[in-house]
């Protein structure tokens, strides 16, 4: 059974090109306890963009 403060939740990546594709990973809430930004490849863009943490 997963706990609710998991110490690795799983999350969501948002585009920041606007396109509504989504990532979805888990992170550790020790080593990065502010909103994730990792550069990822878009395929709707076909390109590498900024996607954000949504909660």
């Amino acid at each position: 059974m997963a706990k609710s403060t998991d110490i690795r939740p799983v999350v969501r990546l948002k585009s920041t090109a606007g396109t509504g594709y989504t990532y979805v990973t888990r992170k550790n809430r020790r080593n990065d306890p502010d909103r994730l930004v990792l550069r990822k490849y878009d395929p709707v863009v076909r390109k590498h963009v900024d996607f954000r943490e949504e909660r």
